[in-house]
């Protein structure tokens, strides 16, 4: 960036001491200000901050700009940092009524180093903002030299757009008409067959149209980002024949902001969100009482397939990222309704490649029809692998489907089982590990014989003095040469430990790249001597895709997924193990069988559920009633994709007896969804609850045994309410549950009561 023109700050380079500038911090008298003579980056002098404290501060130019909407300005400044704190160069935006839109925009940061650093970022200023404040803001203990801030107006973009660029453009095939608006680059997409017009809205106006035009059947567009300071090309193309539109994004550079572009579409009145967090839920777009959430779209607490939509029902828009390794989604709420943001994320601080989404549109089949093209995709990219074909390499994955998973903590699990078995629970997967002569016993009785296992949590060899246990399963041999570095080269926090006094001492976490290392000497040497059938892999596909800046095992998100799938790909295929893993994302679905947590939508389970896992819950948090339990929100998206692919279960920490005024109703979803229970219980447990144990089995266990290798072909709710739901598989079993209070009838006039249901072969 070329600072020719004049410097809106008089005296940036502190030459006049503190003369027009102000300093503030959030704790009192945690910073100090001073000239600094020692070694400025320019002239005599620099400032040097000294901040003691943990939260935020900032040093201002006396300059409060006015600007219109278009302005560009250019910021920058060199600065030296030592300690933990982090640096950030900005502006604060205000619009006509004094009030502030964003304290940090276009921010660009550093963090500690000997050298001084130039930070330099370039604002497009977006609608309703009137003045603009020049910042240096900080967070956290350090000592900071500031010198040489230099604010510079630049134009504005609307003087750089060609004086015959049209208001619109617009691309047609025999399917959909989609306009593209110059002013605030948002589409409106006509769909004839659905008579619907779906309308983009734009969420931020940091992208800002510099040129169009039709190119080749494309609609080429050149952008400039003001969060970003990035000059972007997006490119948008028809698909030849079906309504659908890809729009990719390409730039050059330095990215320190996420980019939320294209804009999303809204929804009328009446529509739902389609997001398939975990198992699936929907979210009325006039639902007042959902909160803004953001979902990442690499890893199992977030998205774990990689679309999201907007229905009324029928008439249907979905988004599939492509390209979602650095990806993640906003459910946001603009003009009083729900609509999902796409958002964009660095990589290793850095656009890198080119992101694409792509747009469908239906006329008919609402989040089903959704579900459907995405499975179709799913094929198309290579993650789609039956549990037929899993069985074929496998046949113990025949012992998975129909097995209740039962978490059990009694270390003599033979007579447990015997028992279990004679009060007819004939099909279990028993997941806690046992001594090799129960394992020989219990594999005699046809029972999947597994263990829990994790290669993440790495805690420091000289913490364990001061820690009340230790697990068994921790690769400490991995600290710290194989543990993950953030871009400050600080080793990130996993897992909290209590430790003797009452403390959490963190451990840090594995990078994915080592980890199969350490798989390749624990499993064969495990198994020489435990004749396990499967395998309980922790946190793999749960914990995000991260970054490492490790130098000796650097490692993009994109790095992070191929190396965490090669470690679920050996325990799978090499060990020939059946595999399990947590929560669950469909990266993995090539090499596992099934996964504990997909059926658990993560935001919506009991407090401290990883931890708190044996406790029964009486009292029925209100988020698990509405949301967790909540038929009326849920969608089966993920079965609608991968039902015969991969076996869905429950949360270890929120299973089918976890609260047990919810255990008839959990029991529904199951056999509505096609997929088994998990029990958790130790002796006495199970002997107090038998019967009830076993009657959840019975209604769930022999109809999932039946659809367990099927697609579930749809899923319908048969009244408004939602009380009345039906799935339908490829073989023909139809299964329809009543979650109301009211008997219902069906067309060949059987009557499915209250808290039941009805299997139709």
């Amino acid at each position: 960036m070329a600072f020719a023109a004049e410097n809106v700050v008089t005296n940036g380079g502190f030459e006049s001491g503190m003369n027009g500038w102000r300093v503030w911090a959030r704790a009192p008298n945690a910073i100090s200000a001073a000239l600094d003579t020692e070694a400025p980056h320019e002239g005599k002098t620099a400032l040097r901050l000294e901040h003691s404290g943990k939260e935020d501060w900032s040093v201002e130019p006396s300059v409060r700009m006015d600007v219109k909407v278009g302005d560009l300005v250019g910021l920058e400044c060199w600065v030296k940092v030592q300690g933990s704190g982090v640096v950030t160069l900005c502006a604060s935006t205000w619009d006509s009524q004094g009030k502030v839109g964003s304290w940090s925009y276009g921010e660009r940061s550093a963090y500690e180093g000997p050298a001084w650093q130039r930070l330099t970022t370039r604002l497009v200023v977006p609608a309703n903002v009137t003045q603009i404040q020049p910042r240096l803001i900080g967070y956290g203990p350090a000592t900071v030299r500031v010198d040489d801030y230099a604010v510079v107006r630049q134009g504005n973009v609307a003087a750089m757009r060609p004086s015959d660029l049209p208001a619109t453009l617009t691309l047609r095939n025999d399917a959909i008409e989609a306009t593209f608006r110059i002013a605030d680059a948002t589409l409106s997409v006509w769909n004839p067959k659905g008579g619907r017009r779906w309308t983009q809205k734009p969420f931020s106006s940091d992208c800002v149209v510099k040129n169009a035009r039709l190119e080749g059947g494309r609609l080429r567009c050149e952008l400039f980002h003001g969060g970003t300071g990035l000059d972007l090309s997006a490119t948008l193309q028809l698909d030849n024949v079906r309504p659908e539109l890809v729009v990719q994004l390409s730039a050059q550079g330095e990215m320190p902001a996420q980019i939320r572009f294209p804009h999303p579409f809204a929804g009328e009145s009446g529509d739902y969100l389609v997001v398939p967090m975990n198992e699936g839920i929907s979210y009325p777009v006039d639902d007042p009482t959902i909160s803004p959430i953001h979902l990442i779209a690499y890893g199992g607490h977030g998205i774990c397939m990689a679309f999201y939509g907007v229905t009324d029902g029928e008439k249907g828009q979905m988004t599939i990222l492509e390209t979602p390794d650095d990806a993640s989604i906003r459910v946001e709420r603009l003009d009083g309704r729900l609509l999902i943001v796409p958002e964009w994320e660095s990589q290793r601080g850095q656009f890198g490649y080119s992101r694409k989404a792509r747009f469908v549109f239906f006329e008919r089949g609402g989040h089903v029809a959704m579900a459907k093209r995405y499975r179709a995709y799913a094929k198309q990219i290579g993650l789609f692998k039956t549990l037929d074909e899993k069985r074929k390499a496998n046949p113990n994955v025949d012992l998975l489907i129909g097995a209740v998973n039962v978490w059990c903590w009694d270390r003599n699990a033979v007579p447990l089982v015997r028992d279990m078995r004679a009060s007819g629970i004939e099909h279990i997967l028993w997941s806690n590990q046992q001594r090799p002569e129960d394992i020989k016993a219990m594999n005699e009785l046809g029972v999947l014989t597994s263990r829990y296992d994790i290669y993440q949590d790495v805690m420091a060899p000289t913490n364990f003095s001061r820690l009340q246990w230790i697990h068994p399963d921790w690769t400490s041999n991995a600290w710290p040469k194989d543990i993950i570095l953030n871009r400050r080269g600080d080793w990130i926090k996993g897992w909290g430990v209590e430790s003797k006094d009452g403390s959490m001492i963190p451990c840090g976490v594995i990078c994915d790249k080592r980890a199969p290392d350490y798989a390749r000497e624990r499993v064969p040497a495990d198994m020489a001597t435990h004749p396990y059938r499967c395998r309980f892999i922790d946190t793999t596909t749960a914990a995000p895709w991260n970054e490492c800046y490790n130098a000796d095992h650097p490692m993009t998100r994109t790095d992070s997924r191929t190396w965490k799938m090669e470690l679920l790909r050996y325990v799978s295929e090499d060990s020939k193990l059946v595999t399990g893993c947590e929560t669950g994302h469909d990266a993995s679905v090539p090499f596992l069988h099934y996964f504990e947590g997909m059926m658990s939508l993560g935001p919506y389970r009991v407090p401290d559920a990883g931890r708190r896992m044996s406790e029964i819950w009486t009292n029925v948090p209100t988020v698990v009633a509405k949301f967790q339990l909540g038929h009326d929100y849920r969608l089966p998206l993920w079965e609608l994709v991968y039902h015969d692919c991969v076996v869905s279960q429950w949360y270890w920490g929120d299973y089918n007896n976890k609260l047990p005024v919810l255990w008839d109703k959990r029991d529904l979803f199951n056999v509505l969804y096609g997929v088994p229970p998990m029990f958790m219980f130790n002796k006495s447990l199970w002997e107090q609850n038998k019967a009830r144990f076993v009657r959840s089995y019975q209604n769930t266990c022999p109809h999932v045994r039946k659809v367990g290798y099927q697609e579930m072909t749809d899923h319908r709710f048969l009244t408004k309410d939602r009380t009345v739901q039906q799935t339908v598989f490829a073989n023909g079993v139809t299964i329809t549950v009543n979650f109301g209070v009211t008997p219902y009838s069906l067309p060949d006039g059987v009557t499915v009561e209250p808290m039941g249901y009805r299997v139709k072969e």
